[in-house]
């Protein structure tokens, strides 16, 4: 704790008031961030260091294996914080993150490391059709390593899935309102990869590309009927 008290020392001391007109500008405009980041709660992958974004410019979800439960009657703070970002803000993009050397998906290939955390067990759950798209869909002579890289990979394609059983997220592709993205990031590189939905694969983010996993059409299908 006492690395943290001291880093409030110098953001009170030193950061702050450089930076009190912005935050009483957010405080009286309030927050209009660009994008929902859901991220893995891992404590070496933070999407506002990744992005270099400042205040008020991402709403960020994260939570263990960057899981999007699919829509149901139980509410959780996953689909509140869905819901308020797309109705309440207005974000235009939703972005899940994923990762290199996950705990959350080594538990996923090895049930017997959530023994005694039967609370993580269950919530990884939503991320079982990832693990069966690699026990069925890859290699099997594959190491454990690649393996493991494979799962958060697929991980992150599932969880988009997840996403747009979300009414709220159905809603605002249909009107063409919001963009759907699956973002990589290794750890090791710092490189970042993003799904590209067109083709069904991850490539790395280049300079003025970005791909994107889901794109609206605002009233297409009323147009093709």
């Amino acid at each position: 704790m006492n690395s943290l008290i001291q880093g409030i020392a110098t953001f009170q001391g030193s950061v702050f008031p450089g930076q009190r007109q912005m935050y009483r500008q957010l405080v009286r405009d309030g927050q209009h961030p660009s994008a929902l980041i859901i991220a893995c709660a891992d404590s070496r992958v933070a999407p506002e260091h990744i992005t270099q974004a400042g205040p008020g410019e991402l709403f960020v979800c994260r939570n263990a294996g960057n899981i999007v439960p699919p829509a149901s009657d139980v509410v959780g703070g996953v689909s509140s914080a869905i819901e308020y970002a797309v109705v309440a803000l207005g974000v235009r993009d939703i972005v899940v993150c994923g990762h290199s050397d996950c705990g959350a998906m080594k538990g996923l290939m090895n049930r017997d490391l959530l023994k005694r955390m039967p609370s993580v067990a269950a919530w990884l759950r939503h991320a079982d059709a990832a693990e069966r798209i690699v026990c069925e869909a890859y290699p099997e002579g594959m190491d454990a390593k690649d393996r493991h890289h494979a799962l958060a990979l697929e991980n992150v394609v599932v969880q988009l899935a997840n996403l747009r059983t979300h009414p709220s997220v159905a809603a605002a592709l249909a009107k063409g309102a919001l963009r759907l993205h699956g973002w990589f990031f290794e750890i090791e590189t710092g490189e970042l990869l993003a799904y590209d939905g067109a083709r069904g694969r991850f490539r790395p983010i280049a300079e003025a590309d970005m791909p994107v996993a889901e794109t609206s059409h605002a009233g297409s299908r009323l147009r093709a009927a």
